[in-house]
């Protein structure tokens, strides 16, 4: 009889320990096989049993099995081209970074050349496996929509002359590409631009709508193939100790973790 295979932990780096970074490490930390490393700028002291990086260099030195982005769009730009070209797969949270198309195009052919993967997690949707089946289809259409409560979009309600807190019916506030969405919204439409990823830009159109009817965010997903039609709503409730994201993107990328590692994937 064999002796039992011992296997070692998997080194899990995290970029960022904001809400999103917290409420990451302490999913993975239910589960003894990660090990945790955080880079970030000063802060609070980490958890004894995460290992902290202040330095690109060090990070990459430290050989991570798999890193997670959860610091903004601007670590995207500035971690994610050394990560890949070092060989080190990467989850990316803050995926609204992708609408550039120039940095998309370098990141996977970093990917490729060094084999390593860059990895977009469903986060605050699902569903993506379905639009990726039909997004070769012919005549597939698939249409994002947005909806959060007039409170969230205070700024832009009042520039169109309307008064947030007396909203009485929905506002469209944007209509087109994906792309033009997360860069007029670049911290609230990671999912619509995730969407894209999964059908392709010409596939997507996205609506950005201000609803009284709504208390939190909302995403819809409404498909049209020759495959058939779909309509997938998620109505998100909010992270406890950050209202601005929801619960479930912390749930999604630990998911994508796991997933990243598993033997059996579905």
């Amino acid at each position: 009889m064999n002796p039992a295979r011992r296997i070692s932990p998997h080194q899990v780096a995290l970029i960022g320990f904001g809400a999103i970074g917290r409420a990451l490490a302490a999913e993975l930390g239910k589960d003894s096989c990660y090990r945790l490393a955080v880079l970030r700028r000063g802060g609070a002291a980490l958890p004894q049993e995460i290992r902290a990086l202040d330095t690109l260099d060090a990070l990459i030195a430290a050989r991570p099995a798999l890193v997670v982005e959860a610091a903004g769009q601007g670590a995207v730009e500035a971690y994610a081209p050394a990560l890949l070209e070092a060989g080190i797969s990467l989850v990316i949270t803050s995926t609204g970074a992708l609408a550039d198309d120039g940095l998309l195009h370098r990141l996977v052919l970093a990917a490729e050349t060094s084999g390593a993967r860059l990895i977009v997690p469903a986060g605050a949707v699902g569903g993506l496996d379905y639009l990726t089946a039909v997004a070769g289809l012919p005549d597939a259409q698939v249409r994002y929509t947005s909806r959060k409560p007039p409170a969230a979009w205070s700024e832009e309600l009042r520039t169109l002359g309307h008064d947030p807190e007396a909203l009485a019916s929905e506002v469209v506030l944007f209509e087109g590409s994906a792309g033009a969405a997360a860069r007029r919204y670049p911290r609230n439409l990671n999912a619509g631009l995730t969407v894209a990823l999964a059908v392709g830009p010409a596939l997507a159109d996205v609506r950005v709508i201000a609803d009284p009817a709504v208390t939190g965010n909302t995403h819809e997903i409404a498909v049209e193939s020759p495959a058939g039609s779909a309509l997938m709503r998620f109505a998100n409730r909010p992270a406890p100790d950050n209202p601005k994201t929801s619960l479930l993107t912390a749930l999604s990328l630990a998911h994508a973790v796991r997933r990243h590692f598993a033997s059996l994937v579905i």
